[in-house]
C-alpha cells in the first residue's frame, strides 16, 4: 500500500507535466513556466518531481523551438509557397505537444518516469 507521501510525490509528478497544458488558456509561454513553477517549489521535496519537472521544461523548451521555426520558415518560405507546407508542420508539432504531455503525465500517475523523444536537455 502507499503513503500518503507517495501519493503526494506521484501528484506533483504528474503535475510537471499537465501544467503544460496552461499554454491553452492563452497564457504565453504557460507550457515552460507552468512545469517550471511546480518543479521550483517542489524539487526539493519530491526526488520524482526534481526528475520530471526537468524533463517537461526541456520537452516544453525544445518543442516551442520547433514550432517557432516552423512559423517563422513558414511566413519567410511563403512567396514560394513552401511556407503553405509548413503550417501544417507546426500545427502536427503542437498536437504531439500536447498528445506527448498527456503521456508523459499518464505515466507519472503510474509512478513510472517518462523520457520524451526527440529533444535536447537543457537543464540537467
Amino acid at each position: 500500500m502507499e503513503t500518503n507521501n507517495d501519493n503526494s510525490q506521484r501528484t506533483w509528478a504528474m503535475l510537471c507535466h499537465l501544467s503544460a497544458l496552461i499554454v491553452l488558456l492563452g497564457i504565453p509561454f504557460g507550457n515552460i513556466l507552468g512545469p517550471f513553477i511546480v518543479w521550483l517549489f517542489m524539487k526539493n521535496r519530491y526526488s520524482l518531481v526534481d526528475v520530471l519537472g526537468r524533463e517537461s521544461m526541456n520537452f516544453q523548451i525544445a518543442m516551442s523551438l520547433y514550432i517557432t521555426i516552423a512559423v517563422i520558415l513558414a511566413f519567410a518560405f511563403m512567396p514560394v509557397l513552401i511556407g503553405f507546407l509548413l503550417f501544417p508542420v507546426a500545427g502536427l508539432l503542437a498536437v504531439a505537444d500536447i498528445a506527448l504531455t498527456i503521456v508523459a503525465t499518464v505515466r507519472a500517475s503510474n509512478n513510472i518516469p517518462y523520457r520524451y523523444p526527440f529533444i535536447f536537455r537543457l537543464i540537467r
